[in-house]
């Protein structure tokens, strides 16, 4: 998340604990056809994506730099192996909003639904990182295993399965963002870019830091801006579990600001989230070398893209609109 180092002083850290590791692809419900099984992610196929994300071969995936550029690549040939075409004439957009060249990886599964089609989720998160940092001992490389390969590989598997699968209404775009740790510069110029367009868009869906289960909630994930829409009722509807909750600390320290859907907010005025399991407890490398593979609760991360596909799914196909804005408080 942009900017919340400074918060990190007002709070106290108490590092990583152990937790366990769910068996395989669990956490789903029924919510799914038995054809779709298939297209479940589990530890192995999440802890193959992080491995190469989060290596020190990337150098921190700094915005403009070449381990960004391997980063762009890995995700282009994950979006076209299992189908996701380009949103744009090329899975590549080019920010203009930033000196050192840099691109958003877009790709899009159309919807199978005439009329349903052409309205749009995109569904988010920020690949970048900080690249190399001062050493602490002899590593210098902030590897940004949770911020963000985490919330890269759950776009990455939400996407593979909607490329299987096809069973999307509407129109899913798949967007992984640059220049995030910069500004939000990537997800602000592409927000731009589609509003430019006429993009009909439904709603903006962002994942952040989700590399390790929080502690002592009874809901698996947060929701920053919770009070600002429905999405925490519609998700946990189609999730047919609690799986979001209402964090204090995200309305206190105001991250629905801080992160990449914002910018769709602003462009918009949609509906505009982002899911994280970062609280400020349960994760003590934001922003140092620490931040590894190593720490990341493979398990868990496969748990919640499973746990997020009958949600995703639901809200391409609903009838209509359910999601929406909830009335300004006076």
């Amino acid at each position: 998340m942009k900017n919340i180092l400074g918060l990190l002083a007002f709070v106290m850290i108490i590092g990583c604990k152990s937790t366990p590791k769910a068996d395989g692809p669990d956490g789903l419900k029924g919510s799914l056809s038995e054809k779709a099984i298939s297209g479940l992610t589990d530890s192995l196929r999440v802890g193959k994506l992080m491995e190469y994300l989060a290596s020190d071969a990337l150098m921190g995936r700094d915005s403009g730099s070449e381990g960004i550029e391997m980063a762009a690549q890995h995700i282009e040939e994950h979006f076209k192996k299992f189908g996701i075409a380009p949103y744009f004439e090329s899975f590549r957009d080019t920010l203009t909003n930033y000196e050192n060249t840099s691109y958003n990886i877009v790709g899009m599964v159309e919807g199978n639904d005439d009329k349903l089609k052409h309205e749009y989720i995109v569904v988010g998160a920020h690949y970048d990182h900080i690249g190399i940092i001062t050493p602490e001992g002899d590593d210098n490389i902030a590897n940004g295993a949770n911020d963000n390969a985490s919330g890269t590989v759950t776009v990455m598997e939400l996407a593979r399965y909607f490329g299987l699968k096809r069973t999307n209404k509407r129109s899913l775009i798949f967007a992984l963002f640059s220049a995030e740790e910069k500004g939000l510069l990537g997800s602000d110029h592409l927000a731009k870019r589609l509003k430019g367009e006429d993009l009909n868009l439904y709603t903006m869906i962002n994942f952040e830091m989700t590399g390790v289960p929080l502690l002592d909630k009874d809901y698996i994930v947060y929701l920053t801006g919770y009070h600002k829409s429905n999405l925490a009722e519609v998700t946990n509807a189609y999730a047919e579990e609690k799986l979001v909750g209402f964090l204090p600390e995200s309305k206190h320290y105001n991250l629905f600001q801080r992160s990449d859907n914002y910018p769709f907010f602003k462009a918009f005025g949609v509906p505009s989230h982002t899911y994280c399991t970062f609280d400020f407890t349960n994760f003590n490398h934001y922003h140092k070398v620490g931040d590894e593979v190593e720490l990341m609760d493979l398990g868990h991360m496969a748990s919640l893209v499973n746990k997020m596909l009958p949600v995703v799914e639901g809200i391409s196909n609903a009838p209509d609109q359910e999601i929406k804005m909830s009335e300004p408080t006076k």
